[in-house]
């Protein structure tokens, strides 16, 4: 057995001294680094309206001509719904959400028919369970402002940014451990 390994108490010092080196870290890195992510994602969200006519066309041509839009409008509902979910409130195709999430396209094993089908049943629970909060325009049947439009944009980008940005601040703290290992 390594010697300390069953003492934690003589550990206390350097565990303080890492926790401190690691949330003095963070606050520098974190917020710049959100932020940055959060004004792409906001750009990002913007084609998503103007693509959907500001989400009130998310019609089967639309979500087959941009098929990366899927995540985007799940994070548009109240509340916002995983993957899964609307898998189980469509009962669309397992293999075509994923493959409209992950590789940004519609199968091509699939009838265009079916697929139509299916994409018809996407639009609708999204516009069913849009949030009328973040979106009025939906409810007063009326244009959207441009202080409503980025408004929303940027609500439904911070809902998308949380799991975009974890995994670019891990990796930053696992590069700044290996460099302070290095040193």
């Amino acid at each position: 057995m390594p010697v300390n390994a069953n003492k934690p108490e003589r550990w206390k010092a350097d565990i303080i001294q890492s926790v401190d080196l690691y949330n003095n870290w963070f606050l520098q890195f974190a917020p710049d680094t959100y932020r940055k992510t959060r004004i792409e994602t906001t750009k990002q969200v913007e084609n998503v309206f103007a693509w959907t006519t500001q989400l009130t066309n998310i019609s089967s041509a639309v979500l087959q001509r941009y098929p990366s839009i899927l995540p985007t409008l799940r994070m548009t509902t109240a509340p916002p719904i995983a993957r899964d979910r609307l898998i189980g409130l469509t009962g669309v195709s397992p293999h075509l959400i994923r493959s409209m999430e992950i590789h940004h396209q519609i199968p091509t094993h699939m009838s265009k028919e079916k697929i139509d089908e299916e994409l018809a049943k996407v639009g609708q629970v999204i516009t069913r369970l849009s949030d009328d909060d973040i979106f009025p325009w939906l409810v007063n049947r009326q244009k959207p402002t441009d202080a409503e439009l980025y408004r929303a944009a940027t609500i439904i980008a911070d809902r998308l940014c949380g799991a975009a940005v974890d995994p670019i601040i891990r990796n930053a703290q696992e590069q700044r451990q290996l460099e302070g290992i290095r040193q």
